[in-house]
């Protein structure tokens, strides 16, 4: 079964964003939170399967340039993640019912469109379904069929949450861009080695130029 998706991806405040790799990128912290996110978004806007990205955040540094990229930005309310993604999924259903709803961590700088289209083209087949992440423990999408309830449980082990819920896991090793989110420096180097998008490279080319 063929769909397409609204994909809802929310952006931290950037001044909470990314606190783990602090130590590792200083003062260009927010400015690799923002490309991270850029690369998220891009890399999803050119998803065959995606009709739109809605970007759900309260920042306005990061809203600009998300806006700026493609994508429709709703408003976060600030009451927590799964929040915010409700927020951004009753816009999706408002704008376009007939469309399957996807909740995407905005943490994936090496996102191919290709990897994530293997995954949306199989998260069709479920009522519910998820991508946990790489240390299969928490999780990166979650999504449903169109007219489904959207019911995410992001946060800490949410693998084990999504299970738990009756969700679908979808695991097989030609996602691996859609599992790599990054928190901390271990993650960046998993990601740079699997190749990241153009904002984000051009910042870490800033943070560690070639010797």
């Amino acid at each position: 079964m063929s769909i397409r998706w609204s994909l809802v991806i929310p952006v931290k405040t950037l001044v909470a964003a990314k606190t783990r790799l602090a130590a590792a990128t200083g003062p260009h912290r927010t400015r690799l939170a923002v490309a991270v996110a850029c690369d998220t978004v891009a890399a999803a806007l050119s998803c065959p399967l995606v009709a739109r990205v809605i970007v759900v955040t309260a920042d306005p540094a990061a809203a600009g340039p998300l806006t700026a990229l493609g994508a429709e930005v709703v408003h976060d309310p600030d009451r927590g993640l799964n929040t915010a993604l409700r927020t951004g999924a009753a816009h999706a259903v408002r704008i376009a019912p007939g469309d399957g709803i996807g909740a995407l961590q905005a943490d994936l700088p090496a996102l191919r469109p290709a990897e994530l289209a293997t995954a949306l083209a199989r998260a069709a087949d479920f009522d519910q379904s998820f991508v946990p992440d790489a240390l299969d423990v928490g999780t990166t999408f979650y999504g449903i069929r169109p007219g489904r309830p959207f019911t995410p449980r992001f946060g800490g082990e949410s693998r084990a949450k999504h299970l738990a819920g009756g969700a679908k896991e979808l695991c097989t090793e030609d996602i691996d861009s859609v599992r790599r989110d990054v928190d901390t420096p271990d993650d960046l180097r998993a990601a740079i080695a699997l190749g990241l998008g153009r904002h984000t490279a051009a910042v870490v080319a800033e943070l560690w130029p070639p010797s």
